[in-house]
């Protein structure tokens, strides 16, 4: 196939005469999901994902040799803002050093970390002004006066580092990151260069150290997951990186190839490789998705397959690292969002991250990322992730207030544990729930069946023939 069309997140034609908006929060209830799946920010973020994701794939070069791109790899040259971004992120990781955590007994979380983040915000402008140009951050103002470029994007940088209220961190905040990376390249703060060029550069050179500054404040400060499903989801903090990494070890492909479906790169390291601690000290330090692993073995202890059992589920997909990845063949009318073909990471991150109200809820929407309708948008189904929020309370009819009756949560309308019963004796059904994008082609003798349906149903008595051992064999994740 020769001249395919890579979809590109669209950037600001002329900033000067641009508007910008104060970021604010538009989702405030779960039905708000749904209208922000059909949002114009929706669709950029989806497109920046994308974009960031092909950059990673291996690229077939003109003498039928392949390259790869790895950490710290020499052949990724970094332009002028990547470098700033990186030394940004070194001032950040420098500010730990003022901002020791606190000494006394802690829980959740430590205390310390409220004032690293009350620091940081009284040095945001500072430091943007120190990475990026003046021209830039100063674009949309007049005389002084209106908002201007910065206050956008200092409003996703700041959301990028957890909660200081809450002491956790989530994929929110990481959501929050990538659409500050997002709001520079649609203001043209990065270098046009060939495709995927810049974008590699931005995740090898900026989000992996992002990445690691997450992880020295999660172990320093002890934060907490930021509405964590436990073991039931896919990592406690992070995503990214089990998209882009997974995507460094799927097939190389020319500029005119579609993302491949399935495969893996010639000498790739087994996905299996996961639950094996000696493999993942050797592949974290060149790939991003072995380093997520890596981080997981550092601050948990046990069996792999005991604390995240959905990470250990794919691992036992055999159709390669293309398959893991897999985000489907892409449409460029705006529709390739709920494809049935689009599965793998970018499917989930898709269901778990941007259409989960506790996820979403946080992030601001300005002129960048606009709550402006996308066009081009489909409305997405409704499914367990849209509703997984506060709902629009019913008002009583005779008093034109809401009645407390209307607003107490209705039994089991919040998130049931995995086992929870809701269908008939003999049969445990999880009406909404979503299966992994991989489920039926993961690990063999893993409990339960699995279809393209979003509601399975699992057998009183599992078969644990062939389960790992231990006190209690994993259920397959929901």
């Amino acid at each position: 196939m020769n001249g395919l069309a890579i979809r590109v997140m669209s950037t600001v034609d002329t900033p000067t005469a641009h508007v910008f908006t104060q970021p604010i929060k538009k989702i405030h209830e779960s039905q708000d999901v749904s209208a922000f799946l059909t949002s114009k920010a929706y669709t950029d973020i989806m497109t920046w994902i994308l974009q960031l994701n092909r950059s990673m794939f291996p690229l077939k070069l003109p003498d039928n040799t392949t390259q790869a791109w790895v950490i710290n790899s020499d052949a990724i040259q970094y332009s002028a803002p990547i470098r700033q971004l990186q030394r940004l992120l070194l001032k950040l990781e420098d500010i730990i050093q003022e901002v020791p955590p606190d000494t006394g007994p802690r829980r959740f979380g430590n205390i310390s970390f409220r004032r690293w983040c009350e620091v940081v915000d009284s040095r945001a402008s500072d430091l943007l002004k120190e990475c990026l140009p003046a021209e830039l951050l100063q674009t949309g103002s007049s005389q002084g006066e209106g908002v201007t470029a910065e206050a956008e994007l200092k409003a996703y940088l700041m959301g990028s580092w957890g909660s200081g209220q809450r002491l956790d961190y989530g994929t929110g905040h990481e959501l929050s990151f990538l659409a500050f990376l997002g709001g520079i390249w649609k203001l043209n703060g990065f270098p046009k260069a060939d495709p995927g060029v810049e974008e590699r550069a931005i995740v090898i050179g900026v989000i992996h150290p992002y990445l690691d500054l997450i992880r020295k404040l999660i172990k320093t400060y002890n934060l907490e997951p930021a509405g964590s499903h436990g073991v039931w989801g896919l990592d406690d903090h992070s995503f990214a990186p089990y998209i882009f990494g997974s995507a460094q070890l799927s097939p190389a492909i020319s500029e005119s190839d579609l993302t491949p479906e399935e495969g893996s790169l010639l000498n790739a390291p087994d996905p299996g490789g996961v639950a094996k601690a000696n493999i993942v000290e050797r592949e974290r330090q060149t790939n991003l998705y072995f380093a997520a692993i890596g981080f997981i073995y550092d601050v948990k202890r046990g069996p792999f397959w005991e604390h995240s059992p959905m990470l250990f589920d794919i691992s036992g997909i055999r159709a390669g690292w293309g398959k893991i990845n897999k985000v489907g063949v892409l449409n460029l009318d705006g529709r390739y969002w709920w494809a049935n073909r689009q599965q793998g990471m970018v499917k989930m991150y898709n269901a778990e991250v941007l259409s989960k109200f506790p996820v979403v809820q946080h992030f601001p929407f300005g002129s960048l990322f606009s709550w402006d309708r996308d066009p081009n948008a489909i409305p997405p189904p409704s499914t367990v992730h849209t509703t997984s929020g506060p709902q629009a309370r019913p008002v009583a009819p005779d008093q034109g207030m809401p009645s407390v009756a209307a607003t107490r949560p209705m039994p089991g309308a919040g998130t049931q544990a995995p086992w929870a019963k809701s269908g008939s004796v003999g049969q445990t059904s999880l009406p909404g729930a979503t299966a992994a994008p991989w489920a039926g082609t993961g690990r063999a003798g893993a409990p339960g069946s699995s279809t393209n349906s979003s509601t399975r149903t699992l057998p009183i008595i599992p078969d644990t023939s062939r389960m790992p051992p231990g006190a209690m064999a994993p259920t397959r994740a929901p």
